[in-house]
């Protein structure tokens, strides 16, 4: 049985999807059994980040050009099982789809995201629900908001956490600090914030509330470190950066590697959080996995995924996440008990589970009897499955 996934994310620094699908695969490849893996791939780079054991087949990195022609073609040649996609499936596909959509946000919150985008958007995953024999996701918010939008068109839905990947792992401060002070030139202590520099992962509060701190805690030489690929709205952080009264002790890093990310959780001295909408939110599990203690926003998904191992704040309250900074930086006793509760909640999710309850949804879709259907055709009613 030969299992195909659109892998174009890998390489092209997509940060959360290409995270995912890289993740994934990796996993994938260590299980047992009489079956194949295909990875559609659109960089070079991408074939020497994938185990050996997975087939590999290039594809355009053009959007266009990669939903529109190059997959139809690859499929109908390859005749896989079915093909895996993470939100939107090529135009025209012979194989049963299962589709990972790991958040709604372009519907429930379009102000984040360009115009043209969030339309694009709506109209190609609505298509992709309709046409897929399963739809995956990471959290239970996630599961609710796909029910509440697409009810009548999804298929069943599988919640299936992602996991922070084994490379993040408590290392010695002392290496940390020294790599980080190499590497960045950051030598005073530092909180890390992590994600692309869009609306949704709320810098501007974070930067406004960090300011805030710093005249609350005159006494202590602390930095903020951003780290996170530029987007468009990067000239509204860097202003607010430069207003901000504190720009001197703020750090814009850009997009950082693995590796470096490893760094910079164990050298940190707490990592926030301060997102108005997540999916799943994985750089929590990242930085739990580290020994991080950890501030965070109390919205979307992330106090399902962090349970009780964060200190909550609401990001709309510069003030509530000022005390939550304040308290973890002031109390030796919380920060303790959080790097033990992190290091527990991250050591719950494991990317071998995720691999190995989605390959069991990749046997299940191509077990039973597949019937493509029209996008204007509505499926049966949402059920879901545990």
């Amino acid at each position: 049985m030969l299992f195909a996934v659109d892998a174009h994310a890998i390489g092209c620094r997509l940060t959360g999807n290409e995270v995912y699908i890289r993740n994934l695969l990796t996993a994938m490849a260590d299980l047992p059994g009489d079956w194949q893996l295909l990875a559609y791939v659109s960089r070079p780079e991408a074939e020497d980040m994938l185990p050996s054991r997975l087939r590999r087949a290039r594809v355009s990195p053009n959007p266009f050009v990669r939903l529109g022609a190059d997959l139809p073609l690859r499929l109908r040649r390859d005749r896989p099982s079915l093909l895996h996609v993470q939100y939107t499936a090529p135009i025209a596909c012979t194989a049963p789809i299962v589709v990972t959509v790991h958040d709604v946000s372009f519907i429930e919150h379009p102000e984040f995201f360009p115009r043209w985008r969030a339309r694009q958007l709506r109209l190609t995953v609505r298509r992709t629900v309709a046409r897929a024999a399963r739809v995956l996701t990471g959290s239970e918010f996630s599961a609710r908001a796909i029910a509440r939008h697409y009810g009548s068109l999804a298929p069943e839905i599988a919640v299936i956490p992602n996991a922070a990947s084994p490379l993040f792992r408590p290392v010695s401060r002392e290496t940390a600090a020294a790599f980080v002070r190499s590497r960045f030139g950051i030598s005073s202590p530092f909180l890390l914030c992590v994600g692309d520099l869009q609306p949704r992962k709320n810098q501007l509060g974070l930067i406004r509330a960090f300011a805030a701190l710093l005249r609350l805690l005159p006494d202590r030489d602390l930095r903020l470190v951003l780290a996170g690929k530029p987007t468009a709205f990067a000239s509204r952080i860097h202003e607010a950066v430069r207003s901000s009264g504190a720009a001197e002790r703020i750090h814009l890093l850009g997009f950082v590697s693995d590796e470096e990310l490893l760094y910079l959780y164990n050298a940190c001295e707490l990592f926030v959080f301060p997102s108005w909408y997540e999916g799943f939110g994985l750089p929590l599990l990242e930085a739990m996995a580290c020994g991080a203690p950890v501030a965070c926003s109390n919205r979307s998904a992330l106090p399902e995924v962090a349970d009780a191992a964060a200190v909550f704040f609401d990001p709309a309250s510069c003030e509530d996440m000022v005390r939550a900074m304040r308290d973890i930086l002031r109390e030796d006793e919380l920060r303790a008990r959080l790097k033990r509760l992190g290091l527990q909640r991250a050591a719950q999710f494991s990317w071998r589970r995720t691999a190995e309850r989605t390959l069991a949804i990749y046997h299940a879709v191509c077990n039973a009897e597949f019937r493509p259907c029209r996008e204007d055709v509505a499926l049966a009613p949402l059920r879901r499955r545990p």
